[in-house]
């Protein structure tokens, strides 16, 4: 544990840090597993567009729990060892894929996101000017999930589009 880089941290307590970062870990967890299953079941059309996105996506969330376990071990927590500890912890959960339909599949990574932005949202508003190190690398991963759900949600609205449009155009 850094001694003096934990002494930068003003008006919070390490432990509290810690079990927020703690839970953020499994939701990365649980999001690169929903991503990569996701990729592999996705059916429809457009299909090829999805599992790029959610390829990328799920390398992001993987590299994001890489950067929450390395910043919980710098300040003398561990991370969670167990899987099994992903679900009891996670703030934004994991449903399994029940429609493989990439607009469905699209609609719930896009929720996911959502659950995302909220979670790193909070966790930079309580450490802003208090934990300028955690609140930098949170910064970074709420970027990333903004950017996410963008992408998502363009992709979504786009086929949706087209299957609507053909829809009117196989009336006419």
């Amino acid at each position: 544990m850094a001694r003096v880089g934990n002494s930068i941290i003003k008006g919070l307590e390490v432990s509290e840090i810690i079990k927020l970062l703690n839970r953020a870990y499994a939701d990365e967890w649980l999001a690169y597993y929903q991503y990569f299953i996701e990729s592999k079941v996705v059916k429809g059309i457009m299909k090829d567009a999805a599992i790029t996105e959610l390829d990328q996506h799920a390398a992001d969330e993987l590299r994001h729990a890489t950067m929450i376990a390395d910043r919980i071990l710098q300040l003398g927590g561990t991370p969670l060892l167990n899987p099994k500890e992903w679900m009891k912890k996670t703030n934004c959960g994991y449903e399994e894929p029940k429609n493989f339909d990439v607009v469905a599949i699209l609609e719930d990574a896009i929720k996911g996101e959502q659950c995302a932005i909220n979670t790193y949202s909070s966790i930079v508003d309580l450490t802003r000017d208090k934990d300028i190190v955690t609140y930098d690398i949170v910064s970074q991963i709420l970027a990333d999930e903004v950017e996410h759900e963008e992408d998502l949600q363009a992709l979504h609205d786009d086929i949706t589009e087209f299957v609507s449009d053909l829809k009117k155009s196989l009336k006419k």
